[in-house]
């Protein structure tokens, strides 16, 4: 029986894992994991009965064999769920599906609803060209971006930073207004510092031209449309959150025989013969452990991973250490009300917004998003129909002044931008709070990246190492797209496949973002 070592049990580590072991009994699986939970990013926090979702997660892929995968780990729901029910709102669901009001173990489907929060007021994101957009944009504006559109139409910039990229699809002006400032807060880096390959991985195929494309099939195309990722109207999500995902899965890995050791921080990586990896060491309760195998499957942070080999030539261990990441931090908010006017059509309990999230692009204040629980999924807060439950989210480094904050003073940064927005009326509104953070959340596009593609190549010369997952290829991927890295990587290892191009080319082709019937 062959041995595969698998270090993280975030979505490509524990899929990986699954995989293995539900395709094949020739597989010993053993997944280490630094910390205390599953998940990785995509983890569910819960706290005093209200559930926080790390970073927002859409469950929506174009890959079939994902959403099989999701159907058979979290059936899609067959009766209304809480809020859809109490409100009498049109709802999705399956023929012979669970209840979600009796069952745990189900996956919503859920109206998709993220904007823009800008100068006290909200626009539609992506941004749109409906009257309320120009209005609330002003004729002045609206004429300014008008022409500064053409003008990168007709003198298109050579794309050497995400900067061209903006610049090129929708004119100086709205990239001014809606991308420049919301992008350097994301990454600490203006956007001409950042690779344009971050933008053609998160906007794909979006750009003013496909906008217009979108509102025209709205309006005259109503049956079979394709649609911009970035555009979808609908997704799935579990019922408790993305971590009750991994959680099950998880549950299954060790019913089917696979071992998972929490709290074991990889440290080093062993080599054997012919530049094969032979184990791995790893810390738990003090003291370290040695683990051999005959594979190896690491979704850990490829800095990470090389700084743990040995023999690395100075060349690589270099652009592995220079990688750069950005983490970030999240406060979850309790507050009986928001100020904030439903002005959509939507039905809410206690009419609040109905949006998943909100894109905070004033520059007044240093947060990120917002994050409104209560439309993910009504049972992810504890009296849903008399508080509302929120994710503030803040980008930074870790060791820098706001990581370096105490969970109090930060909350009371967070709760205190709340007033400067409008969000509520007093800091002393706020019932209870709770602080999170998450390292290395998001592979950045500058500083050694550009030398990316060498450290690949270095990588792939160990036939026994598969590199999966976000942080695993330094990528910035979708979670349907991590997932998608361990599929390649399993093929692989059941076949015998060293070539690992299938792997890596996960989320590079251009039709796999851009549009589904």
């Amino acid at each position: 029986m062959r041995k595969v070592l698998i270090i993280g049990a975030g979505p490509a580590g524990l899929t990986a894992a699954y995989e293995l072991l539900d395709r094949s009994d020739d597989f010993e699986v053993i997944v280490f994991e630094e910390s205390d939970t599953f998940g990785g990013i995509s983890r569910t926090v819960e706290y005093h009965g209200n559930r926080m979702d790390m970073g927002g997660h859409r469950f929506f892929s174009k890959v079939p064999e994902v959403n099989e995968w999701w159907e058979k780990m979290m059936p899609t729901q067959g009766h209304p769920s809480k809020d859809d029910r109490m409100l009498g709102r049109s709802y999705s669901v399956k023929q012979g599906g669970p209840d979600p009001e009796k069952e745990d173990r189900v996956m919503l489907r859920r109206n998709r609803l993220s904007r823009i929060f800008f100068r006290g007021k909200f626009f539609d994101y992506p941004i749109s060209l409906k009257f309320q957009t120009l209005r609330d944009m002003g004729v002045g504006t609206t004429l300014t971006v008008g022409i500064s559109y053409l003008k990168s139409l007709l003198h298109k910039r050579r794309e050497d930073s995400l900067e061209d990229f903006y610049i090129n699809r929708f004119g100086r002006k709205l990239y001014s207004l809606f991308f420049e400032h919301y992008t350097e807060n994301l990454w600490g880096r203006h956007p001409s510092e950042i690779s344009p390959e971050w933008g053609a991985q998160r906007t794909k195929g979006l750009s003013i031209l496909t906008i217009l494309k979108d509102v025209f099939e709205k309006a005259f195309c109503k049956g079979n449309r394709k649609i911009e990722t970035s555009l979808i109207e609908e997704f799935a999500y579990p019922k408790l959150g993305p971590g009750q995902l991994w959680e099950l899965t998880a549950e299954e890995i060790q019913k089917k025989g696979g071992t998972i050791i929490k709290n074991a921080k990889v440290v080093k990586i062993l080599k054997g013969e012919d530049r094969r990896i032979s184990g791995v060491i790893y810390e738990i309760d003090g003291h370290s452990e040695t683990e051999y195998g005959d594979y190896i499957i690491s979704s850990m942070p490829i800095k990470d991973l090389v700084a743990g080999l040995s023999d690395v030539p100075k060349k690589y261990a270099d652009i592995a250490a220079g990688l750069p990441y950005r983490d970030y931090m999240t406060v979850g908010v309790l507050v009986p009300y928001l100020n904030l006017k439903n002005e959509t059509d939507i039905k809410t309990m206690g009419n609040i917004v109905p949006d998943d999230w909100v894109y905070v692009h004033d520059r007044d204040v240093k947060m990120g998003r917002f994050q409104v629980y209560n439309n993910w999924s009504p049972y992810l807060v504890k009296d849903v129909e008399h508080t509302v439950w929120l994710g503030l989210e803040y980008f930074c480094n870790e060791g820098d002044e706001m990581w370096s904050m105490t969970d109090g003073e930060f909350a009371w940064m967070g709760i205190h931008e709340m007033v400067i927005m409008g969000l509520i009326d007093d800091e002393e509104d706020v019932l209870d709070y709770h602080v999170e953070r998450v390292k290395k959340a998001y592979p950045a596009y500058f500083d050694t990246y550009e030398h990316m593609d060498e450290l690949r190549d270095f990588l792939d010369t160990i036939p026994n190492l598969f590199c999966v997952g976000r942080n695993g290829q330094h990528r910035y991927n979708n979670l349907d797209h991590s997932m998608c890295t361990s599929f390649e990587a399993v093929k692989n290892i059941m076949s015998g496949t060293t070539d690992k191009s299938n792997v890596w080319n996960v989320n590079t082709e251009k039709e796999y973002h851009e549009e589904k019937l």
